[in-house]
């Protein structure tokens, strides 16, 4: 497999090593990517005011094997979205971070189905046990909040993060349990994959993803996630609280479905917590 390198930042980091000709191609690029991916030899050494061999020196100087290759680079570069390659002012500041993710909630807590949650509700408390699965940053930690919400209710739940046991767990699971897969885009192939292979194999398959997403299509039954994605890419995605209430409420639905076992597992849990690390009595169960 060829991993692409980044050709913006492969240009920035060799600069200071281009002769000064180059150097005025490189300006060039960086200052418009979409112009220059499309401008042929010609053009290009017409606009930077150099000659074709230097536009030829120059895609060699950064990695490229000729012109046509470092054309194909800067069109992959442009595919990831602008907002990656320039910078785009937000004055939001400390409040903005609230509010998107306030935004986003409201967003989502419109799309959830009642009866779509209380399908899921049932498929969980009769399984076996619960699989879930993760992968990446957000949807590794979410699937970890699944397991730590679910077992102090008395549910066998275990989060898996890594794509190859994900998948020696879906082919060796049984057909009375159920997998729970989290992802936010429903397009990484890590989570798709054990998703159908646990299908094949008789599992209920729960996705908490965007609808129409290939995640989604091979689960069945989706609660869904809409992600609301900014030009500021320094600010992280807030759509990994929509999937963390969704969690929330499958949790209270679950506890809600079973209220004596659910308060005697909870006391023992805060009777465990409380004599280890004392303090007030209303602290969280579980830091």
């Amino acid at each position: 497999m060829t991993i692409e390198v980044d050709i913006v930042s492969r240009i920035t980091e060799r600069f200071s090593q281009l002769r000064d000709a180059e150097k005025k191609v490189a300006m060039l690029v960086i200052d418009d990517l979409a112009a220059a991916s499309g401008y042929s030899i010609t053009q290009m050494a017409e606009e930077a005011g150099v000659s074709e061999a230097t536009i030829t020196r120059f895609a060699k100087a950064v990695g490229c094997k000729n012109v046509r290759d470092l054309k194909l680079k800067l069109a992959q570069s442009l595919a990831i979205g602008q907002r990656f390659i320039h910078e785009s002012p937000d004055q939001s500041g400390i409040q903005g971070v609230y509010e998107s993710i306030k935004n986003v909630i409201n967003i989502n807590r419109k799309v959830v189905n009642e009866q779509d949650v209380a399908s899921a509700v049932d498929m969980l408390q009769n399984a076996r046990q619960i699989l879930a699965i993760g992968m990446g940053g957000g949807s590794t930690m979410l699937s970890q909040e699944l397991q730590f919400r679910l077992f102090r209710l008395g549910y066998p739940v275990t989060a898996y993060n890594d794509g190859l046991l994900a998948r020696m767990v879906a082919s060796t699971a049984d057909a009375n349990d159920v997998m729970v897969v989290i992802s936010a885009t429903g397009y990484t192939p890590e989570v798709v994959e054990p998703a159908s292979i646990a299908k094949q194999y008789g599992l209920k398959v729960i996705a908490i993803t965007p609808k129409e997403s290939p995640l989604a299509e091979v689960s069945d039954l989706v609660l869904p996630v809409v992600t609301k994605e900014t030009d500021f890419i320094y600010k992280p995605s807030a759509s990994r609280y929509a999937m963390m209430a969704l969690i929330d409420v499958l949790s209270t639905e679950l506890a809600l479905s079973h209220k004596r076992r659910t308060r005697d597992k909870l006391r023992r849990l805060k009777l465990a917590l409380d004599s280890h690390r004392g303090g007030e009595d209303r602290q969280p169960l579980g830091d």
